[in-house]
């Protein structure tokens, strides 16, 4: 098995890159039949499957799926060649979401909204032709 840590730390490693709470994101090139442990240590972690297939507690899956993963430690068998993105890091706090804005600050979605509706948000450089109106109705209540 061949990997690269991308960010934070696990398997005895750091990466360089700087990050601002303890993670971990890994790439792992799979030959069929490889197992890989995945880092324990974080209240959530995920394993996304960019191609191949593998095996996780008995079940196989295909490219394309992003598994949530329990919080004890786990292998993953690779059923063929495979490419895996193993992430893991602590809940960063509960979360906004409303049309395309995401936000841990009520106040922050709201602003970010009127933000947008009065053409106050730069569009990118490569994307800035057509501008989405923001969907029609009042902004939802968040509890």
């Amino acid at each position: 098995m061949v990997g690269q840590l991308i960010a934070g730390s696990a398997y005895g490693l750091t990466a360089s890159a700087t990050t601002h709470s303890p993670l971990f994101y890994a790439h792992l090139n799979m030959a069929s039949g490889a197992t890989a442990e995945i880092p324990g240590g974080h209240r959530e972690r995920a394993l996304y499957i960019a191609s191949g297939a593998v095996e996780l507690d008995g079940k196989r899956y295909e490219a394309g799926k992003m598994l949530v993963l329990a919080s004890i430690a786990s292998r993953v068998l690779a059923l063929e060649q495979s490419s895996v993105m193993v992430l893991g890091g602590e809940p960063v706090g509960e979360r906004y979401i409303y049309w395309n804005f995401v936000s841990s600050s009520k106040d922050r979605l709201a602003q970010a909204a009127s933000d947008w509706k009065a053409g106050r948000m730069k569009l990118p450089d490569a994307d800035n032709v057509e501008f989405i109106p923001l969907p029609d109705g009042p902004m939802p209540t968040f509890r």
